[in-house]
């Protein structure tokens, strides 16, 4: 499927599907909508030493390379897993601005690292951060109580309906510890109902530049 690099509203890339009249990130904003999700009402709510992370969708690492920068911030040890079955290229990832625009040239070695290692091993890219990336389904995902918090970015319902059912939140739930939280910038009556169902306590939120709301699911 043809993909092809777009500049959002912010100024930051992203990868548009015409296919699908889909991207990897808001049009409005990539980098805003990554850290309105998935940082403020995701990572900041944290104050444990440690937390694991598993993304659902890696795509372009934008969600993990700020994940990186902010814990260095927050002092939190992050083990970082990303879930994704279409990786993107190199000559794709060379068109992705995220360092610049983050103003985070001397991080550009850890973006590319990032993206360099090896799929299904861990990569220690500091003291507090390492990755494994998964080259996996999202329907296969089979975890077990491992992870603090998920960021759930796969592409829409619009286009990917079987990605936002019951069957694959009752994944997410299971391999949430006790008290975990997931995130996702999708607001989706169906989606709310598919996470209550499964148990999640779900929270609608004020949504990122471009969305009015967005969905916070906690497992209690």
């Amino acid at each position: 499927m043809k993909r092809e690099i777009i500049t959002t509203s912010d100024g930051s890339t992203t990868i548009h599907i015409p296919e699908w009249n889909e991207q990897y990130h808001s049009k409005h904003g990539a980098i805003q909508e990554a850290y309105h999700v998935f940082i403020k009402n995701g990572l900041t709510l944290f104050r444990i030493q440690k937390i694991d992370v598993l993304e659902i969708g890696f795509g372009t690492g934008l969600n993990s390379f700020i994940t990186f920068i902010e814990a260095e911030k927050l002092g939190l040890e992050v083990d970082y897993v990303g879930v994704e079955k279409f990786p993107i290229s190199e000559e794709e990832l060379n068109q992705l601005n995220y360092v610049s625009e983050l103003k985070a040239d001397d991080l550009a070695g850890a973006f590319k690292k990032m993206h360099s290692s090896s799929w299904e091993e861990k990569c220690i890219l500091s003291d507090n951060f390492s990755l494994t990336k998964r080259e996996q389904d999202f329907k296969d995902i089979d975890d077990k109580h491992n992870f603090n918090l998920i960021y759930f970015d796969a592409f829409g319902a619009r286009v990917q309906p079987e990605l936002w059912i019951v069957e694959i939140f009752q994944k997410m739930f299971d391999a949430l510890k006790s008290g975990g939280i997931l995130v996702t910038y999708a607001a989706k009556g169906s989606v709310r109902r598919a996470m209550i169902e499964v148990g999640f306590k779900v929270e609608k939120l004020l949504g990122p530049p471009g969305k009015r709301e967005m969905l916070r699911g906690k497992k209690v």
